[in-house]
């Protein structure tokens, strides 16, 4: 397949770019294109083929629902029922933006896009290349991150083409995604509501808007098909396993010293932040950004991690960042990425 790659600088000057794109996604192709959370990589939403299609190009196992994008909160009520009084309430408050809301779906979409579950998982993106490929389009897009299946999602319009060129139709480029990492996902078919996969949107910022709202303490299931994606296989990974290791900054610190210089049959790095580099002087290391700031860290995270599958690392070292809000989201990324691969010291 040859995939058609546009650069859009400027939404408006480059509209025609954008309209052949949702011309393709009305035909059953696929479009890589970029979000405020990471690239999405679309298909229309009402085309059970198109739904294959995504599967097939990324790789992804069939059983792993995908999260439905719509251009205007006002049309959420054509491809779900809105039963909980509370969905208004997120809705009005969080979109356009990083939050998926996991409805009862009515039969417009397709089983093969939910994975077979009779809710979906649904999202109006703020940004505005986004909304305007959708609106555009004239239906909704199904979009999981635009990246090769298991692997770190993609940030920057580079790591979209290294995984997906000659995979899809057209790949849509503008620069770097705001936030870095997936939306959040929030059950609201259960009581009280239950956020199955952290993001940006943190259970602090959601209870603002009600008390009514739990944090996953387990995010994972094993067997059953999951209702949001993240849940069930390892995700986000970078070619080098990583080895996360949780305690006392300093014994944390000392433990990796040691354990990076001890082997010497495997390349080993270290990811870390800003406040901490100074522990690891001498060694090969990754800086994540500043603790003070756990937005830059969530913005570079997956950059950082394709950043060292271009080097021959065998092994990664991190510090476990421990924290609330933004942290929760960041850490679940980097314990899928390291299969829970967890040294307590």
């Amino acid at each position: 397949m040859k995939t058609e790659i546009f650069e859009i600088t400027d939404p408006v000057k480059d509209l025609p770019a954008i309209l052949y794109a949702a011309d393709v996604i009305k035909n059953g192709g696929l479009v890589a294109f970029p979000t405020e959370t990471v690239y999405g990589l679309g298909g229309n939403a009402l085309d059970e083929n198109a739904a294959k299609k995504i599967y097939s190009a990324k790789g992804r196992p069939s059983d792993n629902p995908l999260i439905v994008h719509i251009s205007d909160p006002d049309q959420a009520s054509l491809y779900t029922y809105i039963e909980d009084p509370s969905a208004k309430l997120y809705m009005d408050h969080f979109w356009p933006g990083p939050l998926t809301l996991v409805m009862n779906k009515k039969p417009v979409i397709p089983d093969q896009v939910t994975a077979g579950l009779q809710t979906v998982g649904l999202r109006c993106p703020s940004h505005q290349v986004a909304r305007t490929l959708i609106r555009e389009a004239g239906v909704p897009i199904a979009a999981p991150s635009a990246n090769l299946s298991g692997r770190p999602s993609t940030t920057e319009a580079s790591h979209v083409i290294d995984d997906l060129n000659g995979r899809v139709d057209v790949i849509l480029c503008q620069g770097s995604s705001v936030y870095g990492l997936e939306s959040t996902v929030l059950d609201i078919t259960v009581k009280p509501a239950v956020i199955l996969r952290p993001g940006f949107i943190t259970w602090e910022d959601l209870s603002c808007i009600s008390r009514d709202v739990l944090q996953s303490s387990d995010s994972s299931v094993k067997d059953d098909i999951p209702k949001a994606p993240g849940m069930k296989y390892r995700h986000y990974a970078p070619k080098a396993k990583i080895i996360l290791v949780r305690g006392d900054t300093d014994k944390a610190s000392e433990y990796i010293r040691r354990m990076v210089k001890s082997n010497t049959d495997e390349k080993a790095c270290v990811l870390t932040v800003n406040e901490c580099a100074h522990e690891f002087e001498g060694l090969c290391t990754f800086d994540l950004g500043c603790l003070s700031n756990p937005p830059q860290i969530a913005a570079n995270l997956f950059s950082v991690l394709r950043e060292i599958d271009k080097t021959d690392t065998d092994v990664i070292y991190s510090m476990y960042l421990s924290g609330k809000g933004l942290f929760i989201s960041i850490m679940n990324r980097l314990k899928k990425a390291a299969g829970d691969y967890i040294v307590d010291v």
